[in-house]
């Protein structure tokens, strides 16, 4: 019997609900004012998806760090519920996906996601190729979404 309750699973559903919402749309009023009209509830919010960006680059350095390495395969699933979770916490953070830059930002932040729940396990190659050039995309817009989310938090604290 396949697993009902996956990474991949669970994270599909959320980046589908949010496009549900975005695209119908759906809004919690409440929500969307403290999104809109709280300058402190954005930069909290914010923080907290910072947060998850910089906790999803602690497999990095488990990975390359070698005393580190013997947690590597316990944080990878970790890591990987994390990012099939993203989609509340970028939700509770904003509604919609923004302009310019921040648009830029949002699509990067769930197409590395989806990236990330159609992972390897879901994939089942075995060729290096595959695995070499799924992980140097993810990397790529991880690093990507981290350049852009530190320029946010700099526009955001120089323009208060």
């Amino acid at each position: 019997m396949k697993q009902i309750f996956s990474v991949f699973n669970l994270g599909l559903l959320l980046f589908v609900a949010y496009l549900v919402q975005y695209f119908i749309p759906i809004k919690w009023e409440w929500l969307l004012n403290l999104q809109e009209h709280h300058q402190m509830y954005k930069r909290w919010s914010g923080l907290v998806v910072f947060l998850l960006i910089v906790f999803q680059w602690v497999l990095t350095i488990t990975r390359v760090v070698k005393p580190l390495r013997k947690y590597s395969i316990k944080l990878t699933n970790i890591h990987k519920w994390i990012g099939a979770l993203s989609p509340i916490l970028f939700y509770v953070h904003v509604m919609n996906f923004g302009y310019g830059y921040l648009a830029l930002l949002s699509y990067l932040f769930f197409a590395n996601m989806l990236l990330g729940i159609v992972n390897l396990d879901i994939i089942k190659s075995k060729k290096q190729w595959v695995f070499q050039s799924w992980m140097i995309t993810h990397v790529a817009f991880s690093m990507v979404i981290t350049f852009i989310a530190v320029f946010h938090i700099g526009v955001v604290f120089y323009y208060k």
